[in-house]
């Protein structure tokens, strides 16, 4: 059945588990039921990439832990630091590498985004809004630029990302992968997409949210001039505990000041 606007959600840094997702998109879901809207109308589909790094990493820590010459402390952070930073480190785009985690992880985006367009949409075009968790910000903006940059003749406007029409970063790091280039060089994607009708296209929005709190997560509207349409957003991400902490990273998921201004934007599109 197609639906009136896709929503596709990946992960960021970090162990995660294929159902990430299910809490914010029934949260969301519920909410757009109280607007009056149905939720059925829009097609969902979580980006799952952790599986393609995380065995290595696990392995890594197993062999240096087992080895007996080894002699080394904090081993449950180094695990997470392995884990979190890892995943960055992972993700680089080295030319002439066909089987690098940057080709992977791009290779598990397009085919995600074929089967929403495929499956879930009937090859039915229609608004397409992208919400990223920590890394999966610089996956979708690395993938997202290039698709835009060399589009597919083969694939739809919709697989070649022109009709997007909402990127929703959280906990962001997109900055810290900045600094290889000088700030007047650096490029946002193009946003919003070029096949959108004028309507959507005055609808369309990227809102960035991030905590102060979260080390991980920066506003992008100080990358430079080119950048200053994102609408950042500073919001209290988390709970009780982990609010005013670094573990304010992973509470952005079911966060109401996040989830109601990205359950208004999905609503403007239903």
């Amino acid at each position: 059945m197609a639906g009136k606007v896709a929503v596709v959600v990946i992960h960021g840094m970090g162990s995660q588990d294929k159902d990430f997702a299910n809490r914010t998109k029934a949260i969301i879901d519920n909410r757009i039921e109280k607007k009056g809207k149905n939720s059925a109308d829009i097609a969902w589909k979580s980006i799952f990439w952790s599986d393609l790094i995380e065995p290595r990493q696990r392995k890594f820590m197993d062999d240096v832990v087992a080895h007996k010459d080894n002699n080394i402390d904090f081993i449950k952070l180094r695990r997470f630091v392995v884990s979190a930073l890892g995943d960055a480190a992972a993700y680089q785009n080295i030319k002439g590498k066909k089987s690098s985690t940057y080709t992977d992880v791009n290779n598990r985006v397009r085919a995600s985004i074929k089967e929403l367009y495929n499956n879930d949409l009937g090859k039915q075009p229609c608004p397409l809004i992208v919400m990223a968790h920590s890394l999966g910000g610089h996956i979708m903006s690395s993938y997202i630029w290039d698709m835009q940059s060399n589009p597919l003749a083969s694939f739809s406007d919709f697989e070649n990302m022109k009709h997007l029409a909402g990127m929703v970063t959280f906990g962001c790091n997109i900055p810290l992968f900045s600094f290889a280039y000088k700030a007047s060089d650096l490029q946002p994607i193009k946003f919003p997409g070029e096949s959108l009708s004028p309507a959507d296209k005055r609808r369309a929005a990227w809102l960035n949210f991030y905590d102060a709190d979260d080390v991980l997560g920066y506003p992008l509207g100080q990358l430079n001039s080119k950048y200053k349409f994102i609408k950042d957003k500073d919001i209290n991400s988390g709970n009780l505990f982990t609010s005013w902490n670094p573990l304010s990273h992973n509470g952005y998921w079911t966060d109401r000041d996040m989830i109601k201004p990205v359950s208004n934007l999905i609503a403007k599109f239903l």
